[in-house]
C-alpha cells in the first residue's frame, strides 16, 4: 500500500517534474513512510477500478467499438480484475503473464483466446498509461501470442451447388446466395431491409463493424433468386430475411447459423458455417487474381493483413506462378 500512495504521488507530480526529480521524489517518499503504516478500504480502491474501466470503455465507444465487442471488453477485463484483486496501479507485469497462464490451463483456451485477451488487457492499460493514470502498461512487455496457422476450410464448387440444389425453401435459397456471392457478415445481412436492395445495380450498402457503410454487390442469380422470394411473401415486415412462419419476424445471426448448421447436417457436410462462404469467396477473388487492396474494400477490412488472413492461395496456382515467374 506503501507504495500505491507513493505511486498515486508520482502521478499528480509527474507533469512537473523531469525523470531526475520523479526519482528522487519517489526516494524520499519511500524513505520517509518506512517507519509507517498505510492503509486504504478496499470499498474505495473497488470503485475507483470500476470507474476507470467505465471511462476506458466510454474512450473506445467514441472511437467506434459496437456494444458487442464493449461488453467483451468489459467482462475481459473485470475477470481479471476479479482474479487478481489488485488495483490497476499495484498490477504488474508478472501478474498478467500469471493471470494469462492460469486462465489459460483452467480454461484449456487456445492460443488465439490468450492472444485476444492479451490485446483487450493491452489496450486497457495502454490507454490508462496514455490518461497518465498509471507510469507504464504492465502488459508492454508481454509479446503477442504465436499460434499455429491453420488453414481454414471453404467451400468447393460442388459443395455450393450441392446445397443451392437441395434448398426447399425460396427464402433459404436466396440467402445462401446472398452470403456467397456478397461476401458480407452475417450481421450485416440479418440487419438489411427490403429496400435496402438495388436490384438494377445489383448492389446494397451494408452497416459493418464500427457501423461503417460500404457498398456490396451481389450477381444475376442473386438478383433472380432474391426477388423469387420477395414476392413470395405475404408479410409486411420490412426486413430482407425474416422466420419462416408467423409472425414473420426479422431473422436473427443465431437463426441463421442453426438454419445452416441443420442443413448441412442433412446433406452430410461438415463445418457449415455462414462466416464460411465470406472466406470463400475472399479466397476466389484472391484466385481469379482480384487485387488484394479491392478486396479489403469489398469485405470491409480496416487492414489489409486480415484480409490476407482471410484468402488461401491454390498450391496449384503457386506451382503455375513458380513456373512463370522463376522456373
Amino acid at each position: 500500500m506503501k507504495q500505491k500512495l507513493v505511486n498515486d504521488v508520482l502521478q499528480g507530480m509527474l507533469p512537473f517534474l523531469n525523470n531526475a526529480q520523479a526519482e528522487r521524489l519517489q526516494d524520499v517518499l519511500l524513505h520517509t513512510l518506512w517507519n509507517y503504516e498505510v492503509c486504504e478500504t478496499a470499498g474505495k480502491v473497488q470503485k475507483e477500478e470500476q470507474d476507470l474501466v467505465a471511462l476506458f470503455l466510454s474512450a473506445k465507444r467514441i472511437e467506434g467499438c459496437s456494444e458487442k465487442s464493449l461488453k467483451y471488453y468489459h467482462s475481459t477485463i473485470q475477470t481479471m480484475l476479479d482474479e487478481l484483486g489488485k488495483g490497476v496501479k499495484e498490477i504488474a507485469t508478472e501478474d498478467i503473464r500469471g493471470y494469462l497462464t492460469n486462465y489459460q490451463q483452467k480454461k484449456n483456451s487456445s492460443k488465439v483466446t490468450i492472444d485476444n485477451i492479451r490485446r483487450i488487457l493491452s489496450s486497457f492499460f495502454s490507454w490508462l498509461e496514455d490518461e497518465d493514470c498509471i507510469l507504464k502498461s504492465p502488459v508492454r512487455r508481454i509479446h503477442k501470442v504465436k499460434s499455429a496457422s491453420n488453414i481454414k476450410e471453404t467451400y468447393s464448387d460442388e459443395t455450393l451447388e450441392l446445397m443451392r440444389d437441395n434448398c426447399t425453401e425460396l427464402r433459404d435459397l436466396a440467402m445462401i446466395d446472398m452470403l456467397a456471392s456478397t461476401g458480407m457478415r452475417v450481421g450485416e445481412m440479418v440487419l438489411l431491409n427490403r429496400n435496402d436492395i438495388d436490384f438494377n445495380e445489383r448492389e446494397c450498402i451494408v452497416f459493418g463493424k464500427g457501423s461503417k457503410e460500404r457498398v456490396v454487390y451481389f450477381d444475376a442469380r442473386t438478383k433472380i433468386h432474391l426477388q423469387n422470394y420477395l414476392e413470395s411473401r405475404t408479410d409486411d415486415n420490412p426486413a430482407l430475411f425474416v422466420s419462416l412462419k408467423s409472425p414473420y419476424e426479422r431473422l436473427k445471426i443465431g437463426g441463421v447459423e442453426v438454419r445452416l448448421r441443420e442443413f448441412g447436417k442433412r446433406l452430410g457436410l461438415q463445418k457449415v458455417h455462414p462466416h464460411k462462404f465470406r472466406r470463400t469467396l475472399a479466397t476466389m477473388a484472391i484466385d481469379k487474381g482480384m487485387p488484394i487492396e479491392q478486396l479489403q474494400q469489398l469485405l470491409g477490412h480496416r487492414k489489409i493483413d486480415t484480409t490476407l488472413q482471410y484468402a488461401m492461395v491454390k498450391q496449384s496456382n503457386v506451382k503455375i506462378a513458380h513456373r512463370k515467374y522463376i522456373g
